[in-house]
């Protein structure tokens, strides 16, 4: 079965084999050693040289981690909300009471550097813009988060950027982009099973956490900065996983990341001109196309469940559903982690053959079809 989601995704066996390894204890020598080594390689990964940490969690958690540290009650935050996890975003600002302040965009669409500054204009006293760089559920990426880096450098404020599902497969340098706290996902582009997060913190992260008297326990940054220092976590971690995470950094060193980042912006493009030669719609718009993940709309008359069940079950590919006001209308593809010209081309024949077996033909024969995608795709 080929795992084509927004995550999980498809685990290579170097790093499932990792999981087999045998259980350390978490205070002693050889944990340091793994330890030290994730938090060097997390640096390349992020493109930073502040500290990142491996979190027991999964991507929302390691977004709540973020939030729960840096935001305090009645803090102002510009928050730009275009899909579900933006939404998400927007409630999580709100559980630890601060105050959100918020930037609509149509789904397919997303704000501006303009729009954020129009706010700033107006605001007073704002601590932080929140941003999801990908919007997983619509296929958007946030093409202005480098100049929004610039103005909430220029403002002095902090800048927190939820990039679960973006990070390793798209361009993210974190202190280039002046980005404070950056979120990643192990199921994501990291090609690691689910369960852990990797925030990256900035002085001025710190300093805000410092001063904020709600912090949580379990997430609490200042106690896994303290626990650095012996080169320790606060709380037991998921050993496992750390495992993983460490063969999957160390394959992502031996690739390169501007390879990585490379391979996923041409399956993409790969799948992109797939779905526009079978005449299917794109949910994002073209300057904001993700790299990562791609959602077309499905054609009129083709039932979702139909649909996904016929891959499934026929074709032996598994893709998600839409999600929140999109569901039922459209598919979404997670093009991340390990995913090359097999995987895309499997994915694209599987998804012609389902699409012609429930009646719709696409404007290019499947053999033509096929043959544009293999021309994108022989940039590999």
């Amino acid at each position: 079965m080929l795992l084509m989601v927004p995550g999980p995704t498809n685990v290579p066996p170097r790093i499932m084999e990792a999981l087999l390894k045998p259980i350390i204890n978490h205070r002693g020598p050889e944990f340091h050693e793994l330890y030290r080594g994730l938090l060097e390689n997390l640096r390349y990964a992020f493109q930073t040289k502040n500290d990142v940490f491996p979190i027991t969690c999964s991507g929302t958690g390691g977004v709540e981690f973020a939030v729960g540290n840096v935001v305090s009650r009645g803090d102002k935050v510009i928050v730009p909300v275009s899909g579900l996890f933006g939404e998400r975003l927007r409630e999580e600002i709100v559980r630890f009471g601060g105050i959100p302040i918020e930037i609509k965009s149509e789904w397919g669409s997303t704000c501006t550097v303009e729009d954020v500054k129009a706010v700033l204009d107006v605001e007073k006293d704002v601590k932080a813009v929140a941003i999801v760089y990908n919007e997983t559920s619509t296929g958007v990426t946030l093409r202005d988060l480098p100049k929004i880096g610039e103005l909430t450098k220029k403002h002095d404020i902090l800048l927190i950027v939820d990039a679960v599902s973006a990070l390793l497969g798209d361009y993210l340098p974190v202190d280039e982009w002046n980005i404070d706290v950056c979120v990643a996902g192990s199921q994501k582009c990291f090609a690691c099973p689910p369960g852990l997060a990797m925030v990256s913190v900035s002085e001025k992260a710190y300093e805000a956490a410092e001063k904020n008297r709600f912090r949580p326990f379990y997430h609490d940054l200042l106690m896994w900065r303290e626990f650095k220092q012996k080169l320790e976590t606060p709380f037991t971690p998921v050993i496992p996983l750390y495992y993983a995470l460490d063969e999957s950094l160390k394959m992502l060193k031996e690739e390169g990341l501007e390879n990585r980042i490379r391979r996923h912006k041409v399956c993409s493009e790969a799948f992109y001109k797939a779905f526009e030669e079978m005449g299917l719609s794109i949910v994002a718009q073209e300057k904001f196309r993700s790299n990562t993940v791609i959602v077309p709309y499905l054609p009129a008359g083709i039932d979702d469940q139909k649909f996904r069940k016929i891959l499934r079950e026929k074709h032996r590919v598994v893709v998600a559903g839409g999600t929140g006001k999109l569901r039922g209308k459209t598919f979404r593809i997670g093009n991340m982690g390990m995913v090359s010209k097999p995987e895309v081309l499997r994915t694209v024949k599987g998804i012609v053959k389902t699409l012609e077996e429930l009646g719709y033909n696409s404007k290019l024969k499947s053999k033509e079809l096929i043959l544009k995608v293999e021309e994108i795709l022989s940039q590999l």
